[in-house]
């Protein structure tokens, strides 16, 4: 993973609520190797269709959206199925934060373990985020995890809070055997000291 620290990029709005797993990436594709490309499959069946054309009315299709690194969502994003490859979808796509008033449970802790940052903020902060970003397509976020902040061009500045071990994780791109391997140390004076 990716170590996160800081990140300026443009933000997608996903401005309906309840946008589920099946959305962000659609069950037809739980097959493949984790070493595929996730990110060609990201809203597979909104950015496409049937015939595999371009929907050029969906958001991420517009050429100021494609760059996103940052989706920002209404209320209860990534709901439904428990698939780990939602996370892997929006990671290969470029995304690394998600802003939101609530995230599926099981998404939640997928991204912990996958290098994606959650940020919970209130639904109106949200809500004037969106209409920001719809209004000047290509706008950008800041997200700083240290200052645990987002903020806007405008000077709007939102805190959050985040698990002392999440954040770790994250700033030095550890997954949870990367974690469990900085703790080496300690595992082995453990097992040298341990009665058989």
């Amino acid at each position: 993973m990716e170590p996160f620290v800081f990140l300026d990029a443009v933000a997608l709005p996903v401005a309906r609520p309840n946008c589920d797993t099946d959305q962000i990436l659609p069950a037809r594709y739980l097959q493949k190797p984790r070493s595929d490309n996730f990110g060609d499959y990201l809203f597979r069946d909104l950015r496409y269709g049937a015939d595999g054309s371009e929907n050029s009315t969906f958001l991420l299709n517009s050429p100021a959206y494609r760059p996103a690194k940052i989706v920002v969502a209404k209320e209860n994003f990534a709901c439904g199925s428990s698939r780990e490859h939602a996370v892997w979808a929006l990671y290969d796509y470029g995304v690394r934060a998600v802003i939101a008033p609530s995230v599926g449970d099981i998404f939640a802790s997928n991204a912990s373990k996958n290098g994606l940052l959650i940020v919970l903020l209130p639904a109106d902060v949200i809500d004037e985020m969106i209409a920001k970003i719809e209004a000047s397509p290509g706008l950008h976020v800041i997200v700083d995890l240290d200052a645990q902040t987002v903020s806007t061009p405008d000077g709007g500045s939102h805190g959050f809070n985040i698990d002392s071990y999440q954040k770790r994780c994250l700033k030095e791109g550890l997954d949870e055997l990367g974690y469990t391997l900085t703790q080496l140390d300690r595992i082995e004076a453990f097992e040298r000291g341990y009665a058989y």
